[in-house]
């Protein structure tokens, strides 16, 4: 009985385990900081609690006066605005940022997929958890969209979970 019963709490032990999603968050090329800086409409992400039900959301990138690049990004929730502010460091991977709403903690904030003009990119973390696609218009072309999500999907991020933005 002891036997079954070891046996019993293995199989529920691994029939619990859930496989990670493993994506591919590599970044390569260049990246021209002055180009990024700017506004950027978000035209669809992975849906998480801060931006839930978030409409006209977009992000603002700037270099402040002491050379320290910031955000701003915005939207609006049940009718009303909604705002956080930010700072970026730049590290040894050209598209690999370092992104911080809470003073010394920081997180990954990698360009996957970046226009050459800087119209449009797919950006993310080091995980399968955050995925947004952004835009300087509140519209993609189709033929962008479909780059963006074929990159995406490729990478193995599951683009059914997008949330597109209303505008």
């Amino acid at each position: 009985m002891k036997r079954f019963i070891v046996i019993l709490a293995a199989v529920l032990a691994f029939a619990g385990c859930k496989s990670k999603t493993v994506v591919d968050t590599s970044v390569e090329g260049e990246l021209d900081i002055d180009s990024f800086l700017g506004e950027w409409y978000e035209i669809a992400r992975f849906d998480y609690s801060y931006e839930r039900g978030m409409t006209k959301a977009k992000a603002i990138y700037a270099v402040r006066g002491d050379g320290v690049i910031e955000f701003l990004n915005t939207g609006i929730v049940h009718g009303e605005p909604k705002y956080a502010k930010g700072a970026i460091k730049l590290s040894d991977e050209p598209r690999r940022l370092r992104l911080s709403f809470w003073g010394p903690f920081y997180s990954d904030f990698r360009v996957f997929l970046l226009d050459k003009d800087y119209q449009w990119a797919l950006v993310g973390g080091n995980s399968d958890k955050y995925l947004w696609i952004i835009s300087r218009t509140p519209e993609l072309t189709e033929t962008a969209r479909d780059t963006i999500l074929n990159d995406a999907s490729r990478r193995g991020f599951d683009i059914g979970k997008l949330v597109w933005v209303e505008q």
